[in-house]
């Protein structure tokens, strides 16, 4: 038995040496395979940058910068091509940009990066310019009441300056280049200690206080209530920018791409979302939605136009929310505005402070949906804030023309018909009930006469001698107290329609 266990355990033993020897070659088997394939070169990112910086694009950019990162983009390149804009969103683009740690970022400009276009460049690992390429000139400026744009004030530029300054040391350029893009009081001039030293630009009132300086040359571009502007072989010889190219070519052959780079175009989303951000969007998504409300209130039970409200509604937010505009508290505030509205309409009698309150809960939300920032402090924000709740009026305004058109109507349309279920085709039995006069399941019968109990908006409650019933209006409101008469009754509705004062009838007939 010990002699069997013996030989049990070296086969044992064996058995193991040799599986570890198979698990070793195998091991570098696929190390060797894995060392010879060939590596595949990180993808490269193109992304376009044209045009105005708004809210919009800022949100657009970085939906492609989030995709670039997706994709496992080592490089980006962003080529800009643009006057500037906002000054938030040009400094909160920059902010991004400077986060960046999962790609080499780089500015390429092929025309001009002006304003605030100069501002995010900072911000790139490099600039890259063709070499009539300008940029700078972002200095901020404020329109004032006489509608003419001016410097602004003080204390702005000094918060502009030490962001972009902050945004040049963190890359390796130089604070006063970049400060004297923004502040037109910072004259410069290039400086260095001995003849084989290296150059350094500073301001022209630090250098006359000292006298170490051999050699000092002025930087004309920088002269005096001159914002600093630059072309691209100035940028490179001051070392704003890392070399000039020729064109997109030559800048892919500077970077040794391996692979073409990855264009990040704008897509259906990005379409669409600039399209319903437009005034003209905006204001169609609410007329459309506005409308199928008021369809819905007036047909209820079909879901049609509270699907189709729904939709618009949310398309609206869904584009402002996407376009960096809107937030959850606007919706919070819409939503508000329907239920007040609602119990306006339904449970308060009369109009007052929760219509009114509904009504101004609808437009904030719409205005602070369509315009991002801080309360509207000068022209330019009153007029984007303005222009915002235009739109609103306007679908508003456009709503209520079609509804008075359409609405004493709307039940003959052919679309309604199709929409509404049809009531069940009455046996010969009721319907002799009918045309002798007995009443129907409500109590009441086409013909008979009431008073309104509550305002009728269009739906509400009636009184029939001792009977409640609800009714609704027949195309327009109807306030309590008024006389009305059954013209219809269809399935579960009852339409009524309001009598002229004077015409009672003295032939009211109601039955128990």
């Amino acid at each position: 038995m010990k002699v069997r266990q013996h030989r049990d355990s070296r086969w044992l033993r064996s058995r193991r040496r040799r599986g570890r020897v198979v698990w070793s070659a195998a091991w570098l088997l696929l190390a060797g395979w894995m060392a010879a394939a060939p590596s595949r070169a990180a993808p490269c990112a193109w992304i376009e940058f044209r045009g105005m910086i708004t809210p919009l694009s800022q949100a657009l950019l970085l939906r492609k910068l989030e995709r670039a990162k997706a994709m496992g983009a080592e490089t980006v390149v962003i080529e800009i091509d643009s006057p500037g804009g906002m000054l938030v969103s040009s400094v909160e683009i920059a902010e991004h940009l400077a986060k960046i740690d999962w790609a080499r970022t780089i500015a390429f400009v092929p025309r001009e990066a002006i304003s605030g276009a100069a501002i995010f460049s900072l911000a790139c690992d490099e600039i890259v310019l063709l070499p009539s390429a300008r940029i700078g000139d972002a200095g901020p400026i404020i329109e004032g009441e006489d509608a003419r744009f001016r410097d602004a004030p003080e204390k702005v530029v000094s918060y502009l300056a030490r962001v972009v300054r902050d945004l040049a040391s963190a890359k390796g350029r130089s604070p006063d280049l970049a400060e004297a893009m923004v502040n037109k009081k910072l004259e410069l001039v290039r400086v260095r200690e001995r003849e084989d030293g290296p150059w350094k630009i500073l301001p022209k009132s630090r250098v006359e206080q000292g006298g170490r300086w051999q050699a000092v040359e002025p930087i004309p571009e920088s002269a005096p209530d001159k914002y600093l502007t630059l072309n691209g072989e100035q940028a490179v010889r001051l070392g704003l920018a890392s070399v000039t190219v020729a064109g997109a070519g030559e800048l892919e052959q500077y970077l040794k791409l391996e692979e073409d780079p990855v264009r990040l175009r704008q897509t259906s989303v990005d379409v669409l979302i600039l399209l319903l951000n437009s005034w003209l969007g905006t204001g169609f998504l609410l007329f459309v939605g506005l409308v199928a409300l008021f369809f819905e209130l007036s047909a209820p039970g079909t879901g049609v136009g509270g699907l189709i409200a729904g939709l618009c509604f949310v398309l609206f937010f869904w584009s402002h929310f996407l376009g960096g505009t809107a937030g959850w508290l606007e919706v919070i505030l819409f939503l508000s505005g329907l239920v007040f509205l609602a119990m306006e309409l339904f449970v308060i009698p009369g109009f007052g402070v929760a219509g009114l309150s509904g009504i101004l809960l609808l437009i904030a939300s719409v205005v602070m949906a369509s315009y991002q920032g801080h309360l509207p402090d000068d022209r330019i924000a009153l007029a984007q804030a303005g222009r915002a709740a235009a739109a609103f009026v306007v679908a508003v305004a456009a709503g209520g023309i079609t509804l008075m058109v359409i609405g004493p109507r709307m039940q003959r349309l052919p679309m309604f018909k199709r929409l509404v279920l049809a009531p069940p085709v009455a046996d010969e039995t009721e319907a002799a009930a009918d045309e002798s006069g007995q009443a129907s399941e409500f109590g009441v019968v086409v013909g008979d006469e009431g008073t309104a109990d509550t305002p009728l908006r269009p739906a509400g409650r009636a009184i029939f001698g001792e009977e409640y019933v609800d009714v609704v209006a027949d195309g327009r409101f109807i306030d309590a107290g008024r006389p009305i008469r059954v013209i219809e009754i269809q399935g579960n509705r009852v339409v009524v329609r309001e009598l002229a004062t004077g015409a009672g009838s003295s032939t009211q007939s109601h039955h128990a």
